[in-house]
């Protein structure tokens, strides 16, 4: 079968052109990509530094692990989060001490370890800054 339609398209270009009623004449061809149009390219443009925020994903992954540790047998007690930003925001290591030790009083297990290994890990990682999409209905929306 595909020898046959091989065939027909050759004959069909030998055969005057194409106007002579041959079956490869009659098809209707795809249209031919425009040479202004260009397919789109795979990566956006990211507004923040890869690294830093490759290093923010895995100080939040570790967090998460060491928390499933010091819990384990007792995940009910887990707190939901460790905010990374308002440690952040917080201006000394004792504060964000007192925080982590608030966060993890219904931990039994020892925490000193994690919270001196998660301020070691927070130093230099920058603040996210949180995007907000307004809505139409908020009054600071732009009119169109």
């Amino acid at each position: 079968m595909a020898a046959n339609r091989v065939g027909r398209r050759q004959q069909g270009r030998r055969g005057g052109g194409g106007t002579g009623g041959s079956p490869v004449s009659r098809r209707p061809q795809p249209p031919a990509r425009s040479p202004g149009l260009q397919r789109r390219p795979a990566r956006v443009t990211v507004k923040y530094n890869r690294r830093e925020l490759q290093r923010r994903l895995d100080t939040e992954q570790w967090i998460d692990g060491r928390l499933e540790e010091l819990y384990r047998g007792r995940e009910e007690e887990m707190p939901d989060e460790v905010n990374i930003d308002d440690l952040l925001e917080l201006e000394t290591d004792e504060e964000r001490t007192q925080k982590l030790q608030s966060i993890l009083k219904s931990c039994t297990a020892d925490t000193e370890d994690f919270i001196r290994e998660l301020l070691t890990q927070l130093k230099g990682l920058p603040k996210q800054q949180v995007l907000q999409r307004l809505s139409p209905d908020d009054p600071d929306f732009p009119p169109p």
